[in-house]
């Protein structure tokens, strides 16, 4: 194909794809020449206008996210280079660029990075193994043959995934080929309701069960982080678990009903569904070697993951999550005892999305060392009349908020970058007695992976968008249902469970 009819080939790109990045950086220059705000740091100043440049580029999407991570750090470098010292407010001289390259590059130095750097390693072993397709495969060839089942099957198979493969579009990328394979068998029109069901389902499963699960997605451990850096607390991966996993159960069986009747399947009974899917099942041969490490390593990793921090006054072990990660990584690329080399792992390893997630806790960190977080957070108090409400009545309205917002980002790991910082130190600005600032974060960041609504909301919607077996309004029609579903039990779940937890 020659270059010019493969340009003719790609999508146009939308207006705010064009311009995104003027716009942009014509919001940056305003604050830039505006008058510093009263009580607020030059660098804090210089920080809210970075902030609302970054939060323009990622929802119009005007540059790729990794070209865009490189764009704010060195943005940064230079914005806080040539400010004074926040810290020291007598002081006149700048910081200098080499103390402000160091607080872009802070982000790459958190355990959290750490852990999410591990989970994309993880997930590629799985891939190059091809144990995550004989995980999926042997949940789907016991569920049925029925349309129901399989849909069933699809999502709970999604639910395992999430224990094992830390990556929401890894885990999507592993089962939208198997999902493929069961309608080619079946001889499914690509375009029947049947495909749409199964093919969405496969998506928003893994998008409910990022919030049951502390280590399935990138964007919890920036809320992690940030708890652990602004908080000085460390969630466990159970305690996280026993609070969300109630919430991703509900949300599975919603999403189930919902799928059914938002757009029925024409077909109820396929008969050779699990014979097909046996079959794939079979084509993969006997299970291998480096297959059983890899389940073996998993299995540990996953138990040390689940007694970490304290059971009834009883320290299990004094290991965190990042650095059992990292540990079981070198066994993985380790000769013999491994499972992979690391010229197998890096061809798939999203680099962009790890960069992205360095650099958001950067972006979230330098906010909070020049105060620019607290200003905003009182500038959120008072819009929202936030200062003397009720715990459910704050979830209510910036979880409100964040799903409104989200519309607008393709990227869940770079809204908590954004927001968590600002939800946090918004919840510690509220006046109402009782309020479980750290609580109530855990519940808001649950909210952020609610990408429910357009395929292009999250990575792994685009992913099954690309297997042409939906359309837009496919998704719209049982993504609103699901969104609206959420929301009124994130309020129930707030006002009775949680509440019983002490976390709002």
């Amino acid at each position: 194909m020659s270059a010019n009819s493969l340009s003719a080939s790609l999508p146009s790109p939308s207006f705010a794809q064009r311009y995104g990045l003027v716009f942009a950086s014509c919001a940056l220059a305003a604050i830039l020449l505006a008058r510093v705000p009263e009580g607020l740091s030059i660098a804090g100043w210089r920080m809210v206008g970075l902030l609302i440049f970054s939060v323009i580029i990622w929802m119009t999407e005007a540059v790729s996210y990794p070209v865009s991570a490189a764009v704010i750090m060195s943005l940064m470098a230079f914005l806080l280079g040539l400010s004074p010292d926040p810290s020291n407010p007598t002081a006149t001289a700048v910081m200098g660029t080499s103390k402000g390259l160091t607080m872009a590059l802070g982000g790459f130095s958190n355990p959290a990075f750490a852990l999410v750097g591990g989970a994309v390693f993880i997930a590629a072993a799985m891939m190059k193994t091809g144990l995550d397709r004989r995980i999926a495969l042997s949940v789907l060839s016991r569920i049925g043959t029925t349309a129901n089942r399989i849909i069933a099957g699809v999502i709970i198979t999604g639910f395992v995934l999430s224990f094992f493969v830390p990556s929401t579009t890894a885990r999507v990328s592993c089962l939208v080929p198997i999902v493929m394979g069961i309608i080619a068998a079946l001889g499914i029109d690509r375009k029947s309701r049947l495909a749409a069901i199964m093919m969405i389902a496969t998506a928003q499963a893994d998008s409910i069960w990022n919030v049951g699960i502390k280590t399935a997605a990138a964007q919890n451990m920036i809320a992690v982080g940030f708890i652990k850096s602004q908080l000085g607390v460390t969630l466990s991966w159970m305690s996280w678990f026993i609070a969300a996993a109630p919430f991703a159960a509900i949300m599975s069986i919603v999403l189930y009903c919902v799928m059914i009747r938002a757009i029925p399947p024409q077909t109820t009974d396929m008969a050779d569904g699990h014979s097909a899917v046996k079959k794939a099942l079979a084509d993969l041969g006997p299970i291998k070697a480096e297959e059983k490490r890899l389940m073996a390593l998993s299995m540990i990793l996953l138990g040390f993951w689940a007694t970490e921090g304290s059971f009834f006054g009883f320290e299990v072990h004094p290991f965190d999550t990042s650095t059992t990660t990292i540990s079981a990584i070198s066994i993985m690329l380790l000769p013999w005892v491994g499972v992979m080399t690391w010229t197998e792992a890096q061809k798939n390893i999203p680099w962009g999305t790890v960069v992205l997630f360095g650099l958001g806790i950067s972006l979230g960190s330098a906010l909070l060392s020049t105060q620019a977080v607290s200003w905003i957070a009182k500038m959120v108090v008072s819009v929202f009349g936030l200062e003397n409400l009720s715990s459910v009545l704050i979830i209510a309205i910036l979880a409100a908020f964040l799903i409104i917002i989200h519309l607008g980002f393709a990227s869940a790991t770079a809204l908590s970058a954004a927001m968590i910082p600002i939800v946090i130190a918004t919840l510690q600005s509220v006046k109402t007695p009782g309020i479980n600032v750290i609580g109530m974060t855990m519940i808001l960041q649950w909210v952020i992976s609610f990408g429910f609504i357009l395929p292009v909301n999250a990575p792994q919607n685009m992913v099954a968008y690309g297997t042409d077996t939906f359309e837009v309004r496919d998704f719209i029609r049982t993504g609103i249902p699901l969104t609206i579903a959420a929301y009124v039990l994130i309020l129930i779940l707030s006002a009775t469970y949680w509440k019983w937890l002490g976390l709002s």
